[in-house]
């Protein structure tokens, strides 16, 4: 079948996207609002986009009636934030944070969370996480109801039990978004095949 988003509601455009581009991993976004209150909220429309220096994207949904997320108001406020990644044992903490929280709660203290100071920004980041990303804002872009935020990442978090030679990391399986609304994986299955050059497909082929 085919469905053409010109001709579909925003509901079913957002049931097909979050259903189909998956898995997708989990930011687990603190902010600070300009009265000192942390906010904590997780994204699935996230993702690492460059290395050199490196970058991370969010983007995040307006509320029902229009006004932008307290941690969208926040990042563009105070220019900055941190991705904490979602492993299971915080899963209940993150479908917690989920809720509609006012923003003179944090739900880091319904969630029962402890926090650890970051290096590079005033936000703290979860406590509990085993990585965290400090990130500045680097630039934001409305996108329909949805605002585009672009972060440098400018200090790196990792547990020191996961980290092997070389900083390969080991044994780090955070949990991703597969369909909406409520549908989730683990990253525990995993293969390592090596990419195929060129000349090795020559050989195979001629």
């Amino acid at each position: 079948m085919q469905f053409d988003p010109a001709h579909q509601s925003p509901a079913d455009n957002y049931k097909l996207i979050t259903n189909v581009v998956v898995p997708r991993p989990i930011a687990w976004v603190s902010t600070q609002s300009d009265t000192g209150v942390v906010n904590l909220a997780p994204f699935s429309f996230f993702n690492a986009i460059a290395s050199n220096p490196p970058y991370v994207m969010i983007s995040v949904g307006q509320r029902d009636n229009g006004e932008l997320k307290d941690t969208a108001t926040n990042i563009l406020s105070r220019g900055e934030f941190v991705v904490n990644m979602v492993t299971e044992e915080l899963f209940d903490a993150m479908n917690l944070s989920a809720a509609d929280f006012p923003p003179e709660q944090s739900e880091l203290d319904a969630a029962k969370l402890a926090t650890s100071p970051c290096v590079h920004v005033k936000v703290p980041r979860v406590a509990q996480a085993k990585v965290s990303l400090e990130c500045k804002l680097h630039s934001s872009q409305a996108l329909g109801n949805y605002t585009l935020i672009i972060g440098q990442v400018v200090m790196f978090h990792v547990a020191d039990d996961m980290l092997g030679p070389r900083l390969h990391v080991n044994n780090f399986a955070p949990l991703g978004r597969l369909g909406s609304p409520s549908v989730y994986c683990r990253s525990t299955d995993r293969f390592d095949i090596a990419r195929v050059t060129f000349d090795q497909w020559m050989d195979k082929n001629t």
